[in-house]
């Protein structure tokens, strides 16, 4: 069975590099699965998030082997638009995805680019706008907003492109409790509607709603037993 992400002995080494920061990572996620990735700071894990959602090879460049599978296809014969369809990434500082005048228009940059019909336009803000709880700051500049409803409205703006796996690089890390227990429960959402979701985490608490924990330690992906 295909999976909806799959990694095949990834390794990764950074221009001008001696070592690799990731070596013969080996992964797979299920669809409906919340996975978390934990690990030390240096130990890969944004590095890995860039190569699953294709930042690597396509934008960043280096010395990338093995494989990164979306539903069957190397992400190395994709374009990065072509990804973006199919996979969503919300980072740790919302600044640095919101760039619109106002919510609408953030959410709506996305469909608009993939030249859809006006109304299916409208429906998909509508819906991505409900599933984050945030329907009514429709109308409301980004810029007004807390870190958290930022954090809420940058998923937004991943989920108007509809995409079957979302990947969430430390997103809860800056924002307080109020806006933690909102992103956790758009993942819930997110679970119950088929989706895979990774979590690329560091913080324990933010693991109350995964399905299975990894530890990257020193590039190496591993079973997580309790401890870093």
């Amino acid at each position: 069975m295909t999976m909806p992400l799959e990694v095949s002995d990834l390794w990764y080494r950074y221009p001008g590099s001696g070592e690799d920061v990731l070596r013969g990572v080996n992964l797979k996620a299920e669809r409906g699965e919340v996975l978390a990735i934990v690990g030390l700071s240096g130990s890969g894990k944004s590095t890995l998030c860039y190569c699953l959602s294709g930042i690597v090879p396509h934008i960043y460049s280096g010395d990338m082997r093995g494989e990164v599978l979306i539903n069957g296809t190397p992400t190395l014969s994709m374009k990065i638009p072509e990804i973006a369809t199919r996979l969503g990434i919300v980072f740790q500082e919302p600044d640095t995805q919101l760039f619109s005048p106002t919510v609408e228009d953030e959410v709506a940059f996305g469909p608009e680019n993939l030249c859809l019909s006006r109304e299916e336009i409208g429906e998909r803000l509508e819906l991505a706008l409900k599933q984050v709880g945030m329907e009514d700051f429709r109308l409301s500049s980004p810029n007004r907003l807390s870190g958290g409803q930022k954090q809420l409205i940058a998923l937004a703006s991943v989920l108007g492109l509809d995409p079957e796996i979302l990947i969430f690089d430390e997103a809860m890390s800056q924002i307080d409790m109020q806006g933690k227990a909102a992103i956790k429960e758009a993942i819930k959402g997110l679970k119950d509607r088929g989706k895979t979701v990774v979590m690329i985490e560091h913080d324990f608490e933010n693991l109350d709603v995964v399905d299975r924990v990894l530890l990257l330690r020193d590039g190496v992906l591993q079973p997580f037993e309790g401890k870093l």
